[in-house]
């Protein structure tokens, strides 16, 4: 593995740490239902969406 790391440092790359939802967790199921119903419900306020879309400030405009 260190001879790995070498080839790939010397390629130009650097190691990162990523982090994930570990699936194995006994939250993990309660939780995505929890966050796919809110996605669900998205449509039903379009009108905060547009209010935020008009006070938002584009990047490209500052």
């Amino acid at each position: 593995m260190s001879e790995h790391r070498r080839r790939m440092r010397e390629a130009g790359y650097r190691p990162i740490q990523v982090w994930v939802p570990d699936t194995r967790s006994k939250n993990f199921s309660d939780e995505a239902q929890r966050q796919s119903a809110l996605v669900a419900e998205a449509d039903r306020h379009e009108a905060i969406h547009e209010w935020i879309d008009d006070v938002s400030v584009s990047w490209d405009e500052e």
